[in-house]
């Protein structure tokens, strides 16, 4: 149906407002709309070919397209735009997927080649652009988001229960599935081919992790860092557009903004989010930071009347696939006001992952030592531990003592998701009508046996940075049709970083310890010392309060018993003892809010039992340490 294809581009025209276009031909219907970047006066897609054999669409920014342009030409390549777009299409006609690997930046497009009938899916190395596909009847459907997928009823709206399990553990749905039945993501590092029906994966790029060598000092590897660090944040700065920074005041966003200012050419614009008069607001330190670079400084102080429940319900909706990570709603806000101002901003994702910066790898590290203690003396203490009354803190003491020690009672695989994530297994299986936890045991059994505290910070670069941050990034952004821009995934510094020995990342009590060796002489002492907190909202006091309404009438007995999902009962007592300050189970019940305004949204159906893929695909990649 030729209407199909306006529909499933006018369902995210969102991210590329500035443009809109179709082509068609008797085998393929290609969609795009499109944000201006680069070349603002050009650039129009879908993009074909002069001889009309190959036509593209594309998303996202090729930062070496200029050198690659340089190349094609000498090859007899002729240019109409300066785009980055038009590189793609001539890149492919020349070297077909072996383009791939060519490209630096973040990105997903199709290519589709008339002669062959022949179709192309492809995205970049860490995940930073996403892109969905469908198979029914030989037929492949695909788009940047699950909405444009949606367009089509031939698409299944079942809930794939296995997906569902692992969303109730992680707080999203990791590897190849999501929670769509019908619906897969491409892998990072990923193309797929379908030629008449018949489809092939291939991984382009995955991360060496075996040389440990190549580092004589910390100082040398920050020697390193620095210029890698330097010249990523060079090519992300390009653009035709005005372009702009999150600012945090922690470690992370404060390198960024360091070695943007390095290379900027007027006063950088920053963007930050505060929390005024609770014990979690940075404005302090990010204020200090956008003084000292002396950047066109912009806040917004988020609370109970910024956070409405209409803004969070049209939140869900662009969040596409629900997600439960709580931070989103600060991302959202963030979002919406840096596009007042500029079209890009640059953000500091992918540190923590890269260099060890969660506290949850310290968790790791403690609890082995804590395993050593009896299982039954574990077991008391968390009892003791249950008994706290519950703070109204956005992560209290009570709530990360419980976590920790319920942690050690796990295996050290499922305990580190656990710290990440909500429902313990046992959780799970008193909360699902009918559980099949065999993706995330498959999840699981990715992370290599050891000691070796890298093998978490690889499955976390694997699952958690793409599947859950950079989605959540993505989709808040670009609701708001702003593009964000995360220089620290730079896969030169991510093969770098693979490099790293455990102790340049973590050493003691000292997180992220190359990266803040790096910066001792460019940054104040207080940023470095400064504890990470992470943006996120305190949803436990939040859903105890104006939230309350919004929570109670979207988890209503009536609604939970419709689907056949999840056990009333076991909810309502989670939501009681949450709502009598006996428990905090906010985390819990805000993955339990985004599940159930997605499943309103888009009418989705009851359950599949999914013990294999429907396709081809594999559900995970290979982690190693």
């Amino acid at each position: 149906m030729p209407e199909r294809i306006h529909q499933a581009v006018a369902s995210i025209i969102h991210r590329g407002p500035d443009d809109q276009g179709a082509w068609q031909s008797s085998t393929v219907s290609l969609g795009a709309t499109r944000l201006r970047v680069v070349d603002t006066s050009a650039g129009a897609q879908p993009l074909t070919s002069e001889d009309k054999d190959v036509t593209v669409v594309f998303n996202g920014e090729i930062y070496n397209h200029a050198e690659l342009r340089k190349e094609l030409i000498s090859y007899g390549h002729k240019f109409r735009t300066t785009c980055d777009t038009e590189v793609v299409l001539h890149a492919f006609m020349q070297w077909d997927t072996a383009c791939i690997e060519k490209f630096r930046g973040m990105f997903a497009f199709a290519a589709w080649r008339e002669s062959r009938r022949r179709l192309v899916l492809a995205r970049d190395r860490m995940g930073i652009k996403p892109l969905y596909y469908a198979l029914h009847g030989g037929d492949i459907y695909f788009g940047s988001e699950m909405k444009s997928i949606f367009c089509h009823p031939e698409i299944s709206r079942d809930i794939d229960l296995g997906a569902l399990d692992t969303y109730l553990g992680m707080n999203y749905v990791p590897g190849a599935r999501t929670l769509a039945a019908g619906i897969r993501k491409l892998m990072p590092g990923c193309f797929l081919t379908w030629h008449d029906g018949d489809i092939s994966s291939h991984c382009y790029w995955q991360v060496d992790r075996a040389d440990l060598s190549a580092h004589t000092s910390i100082a040398d590897s920050a020697a390193r860092l620095d210029h890698l660090l330097s010249q990523s944040v060079k090519e992300h700065l390009a653009a035709d557009v005005p372009v702009g920074l999150w600012l945090s005041g922690g470690i992370d966003s404060s390198t960024v903004l360091h070695y943007a200012s390095q290379h900027a050419s007027s006063p950088l614009k920053t963007f930050s989010i505060t929390f005024g008069g609770r014990e979690f607001d940075e404005a302090p330190y990010l204020r200090e930071m956008a003084t000292r670079y002396s950047t066109d400084h912009q806040e917004l102080d988020l609370g109970p009347g910024t956070v409405t429940p209409d803004s969070i319900t049209e939140l869900a909706y662009y969040a596409d696939e629900p997600n439960a990570d709580a931070g989103a709603v600060p991302v959202w806000h963030l979002s919406r006001m840096s596009a007042k101002k500029v079209t890009v901003a640059l953000s500091g994702e992918g540190a923590d992952e890269l260099f060890g910066g969660y506290i949850t790898y310290l968790a790791d590290k403690y609890a082995r030592r804590a395993r050593i203690v009896p299982r039954s003396l574990r077991r008391l203490s968390l009892h003791s531990a249950n008994r706290l009354r519950a703070s109204n803190k956005k992560i209290g003491f009570d709530y990360k003592l419980q976590r920790f020690l319920h942690g050690t009672l796990l295996d050290e695989r499922s305990s580190h998701i656990f710290w990440n994530g909500t429902f313990s297994h046992l959780q799970r299986k008193e909360l699902m009508v009918s559980q099949n936890s065999t993706h995330t045991l498959k999840m699981l059994a990715t992370i290599p046996a050891g000691r070796d505290i890298r093998r978490f910070m690889a499955f976390d670069q694997a699952y958690f940075l793409p599947d859950n941050l950079l989605v959540k990034v993505d989709r808040m952004s670009m609701a708001h049709s702003l593009e964000v821009r995360p220089a620290f995934l730079d896969h030169r510094i991510v093969e770098f970083a693979a490099t790293l020995p455990a102790n340049y990342c973590i050493r003691g009590r000292n997180l992220k310890l190359l990266l803040r060796t790096l910066m001792k002489d460019k940054l104040p002492q207080n940023i470095l010392a400064k504890k990470k907190q992470g943006l996120d909202i305190p949803v436990h006091d939040w859903l105890r309060g104006h939230l309350r309404p919004l929570l109670l009438d979207t988890l209503d007995r009536k609604t939970v018993e419709e689907t056949g999902l999840i056990y009333w009962p076991h909810l309502e007592s989670l939501i009681k003892l949450h709502m009598e300050r006996k428990a905090n189970y906010g985390y819990h019940l805000w993955g339990m809010l985004m599940l159930f305004l997605w499943i309103k949204q888009w009418k989705i159906q009851g359950g599949q039992d999914l013990q294999t893929p429907r396709d081809f695909s594999d559900d995970f990649s290979i982690v190693s340490a």
